[in-house]
C-alpha cells in the first residue's frame, strides 16, 4: 500500500440513503448529490436498481460501450468526493448476463436506484493526476 488515509475515530461517520426515481441519470445524480451536500467524502456502500440501458467503459478501453436495456443494476462500487468521482457497477440483462465497467453518464434509472452512502467524517479525497498511471487517482487528506 503506497497511500493511506488519516485515521477516524468510532462514530465519525455517516450514512446517507436515497432512492433514484425513473429518469434520473445515476452517474449525474450523485455528482449533483456531491455538489448541493458539499460532500468531502463518499463510499458506495450498497446500490440496486434497475436502468433503462448501460453506458460503461470497459477496462482498458477509452471508448463507452452502449447497450440498450433494461438491466438490472447489480452493484455499484466508488468514491466521491469534491474532486470527482469514481465509479464502477455491474448490471445483468434480461437473460442474466452482466456487463460491468466505469461508470459514465447516461444510464437513466428506469424503475428505482436504492443507494447508500458511508461519508467518513475525518477525511476528504482528492484526485491528482498520477504520472505512473495517467489518471487522476484518489487521495486521501484530514478534514479540515
Amino acid at each position: 500500500m503506497t497511500t493511506s488515509y488519516p485515521p477516524h475515530g468510532r462514530g465519525l461517520a455517516e450514512l446517507i440513503s436515497l432512492r433514484l426515481v425513473p429518469g434520473d441519470d445515476l452517474r449525474g445524480a450523485l455528482e449533483v448529490l456531491v455538489r448541493e451536500r458539499a460532500m468531502a467524502a463518499a463510499w458506495v456502500a450498497s446500490a440496486i436498481g434497475s436502468l433503462q440501458g448501460l453506458v460503461v467503459r470497459p477496462a482498458g478501453s477509452d471508448r463507452a460501450l452502449q447497450l440498450a436495456g433494461p438491466w438490472e443494476l447489480l452493484s455499484l462500487q466508488g468514491s466521491l468526493g469534491s474532486g470527482g468521482v469514481h465509479l464502477h457497477l455491474t448490471a445483468a440483462d434480461a437473460e442474466g448476463h452482466c456487463r460491468g465497467g466505469h461508470l459514465l453518464a447516461g444510464n437513466v434509472i428506469r424503475t428505482t436506484a436504492e443507494i447508500a452512502l458511508l461519508l467518513p467524517g475525518a477525511v476528504r479525497f482528492e484526485r491528482q493526476l498520477d504520472p505512473a498511471t495517467g489518471y487522476r487517482e484518489l487521495l486521501f487528506e484530514a478534514a479540515a
